[in-house]
């Protein structure tokens, strides 16, 4: 079964694949490490990719500052609110007395935070507010979760002002 001509076969066959792995792995450091060796065996890059100093080490970069209520809703666009409230509708509906998961938004901007009968609230809304203002809403919409913990709504939030802005200048021009 096993002659000496199959054993020199299956033992040329895994020495020609160990071969072939071996110059595999020198052809790739060559290609990836740039094949030069320093005195202490470190390898060089093969090329650097240049990146600019941004002040100290362990510095964190520069966060955005907050878009004041002010500002982004006097640049608010209802017709842009619209597109935005598509995140909404999965939720909430504008028609009167149609709630979904979440309450209708008919005539929200304005109105009592729990207003609408027979949508049963969480009760967190009315520990921060007791009208949703457009600037509670503003506020509200950034981070549901963060500006009334214990809340219903998992919406993650608008990280957008502008969007928020519009969001609300929507609701306030389409009650309905």
């Amino acid at each position: 079964m096993f002659d000496t001509m199959t054993m020199t076969k299956v033992v040329g066959g895994l020495c020609g694949t160990f071969l072939v792995f071996l110059l595999g792995g020198w052809v790739a450091e060559i290609i990836y490490v740039g094949g030069e060796t320093h005195a202490e065996g470190e390898h060089s890059a093969a090329y650097v990719i240049e990146v600019p100093e941004s002040g100290a080490e362990g510095e964190a970069a520069p966060v955005e500052e907050e878009v004041p209520f002010d500002v982004a809703f006097a640049a608010a666009d209802a017709s842009a609110g619209e597109a935005v409230f598509r995140n909404c509708r999965s939720c909430h509906a504008l028609a009167e007395g149609e709630n979904g998961v979440g309450p209708t938004l008919h005539n929200v901007v304005g109105r009592p935070v729990d207003a609408i009968e027979g949508y049963a609230y969480s009760g967190a809304l009315e520990e921060v507010a007791d009208v949703w203002s457009e600037e509670n809403l503003y506020h509200f919409l950034q981070d549901p979760q963060g500006w009334a913990p214990g809340t219903k709504m998992t919406y993650q939030g608008l990280a957008a002002p502008e969007d928020r802005a519009n969001l609300i200048a929507y609701l306030a021009s389409n009650p309905g």
